[in-house]
């Protein structure tokens, strides 16, 4: 596996860890702590950076192949 394929991979299944994490802060809300909303909100702001980041690597690495 490639150096390139790995970040890929990595980026990919940060992305869906952080998003779920996000995802579960929400549905665990509650309406006397204000913490997991904060982690809620965390979670989705590091899943949209993640992905931005994903979009600039690939566009970055276009010319670069995976072997």
């Amino acid at each position: 596996m490639s150096l390139k394929a790995f970040h890929v991979a990595f980026i990919v299944l940060s992305t869906t860890l952080s998003l779920g994490f996000g995802l579960w802060a929400f549905d665990r809300l509650d309406p006397d702590s204000g913490l997991r909303l904060l982690f809620g909100i965390g979670g989705l702001l590091t899943a949209a950076g993640l992905l931005a980041y994903g979009g600039w690597f690939l566009r970055k690495m276009q010319d670069v192949s995976y072997l």
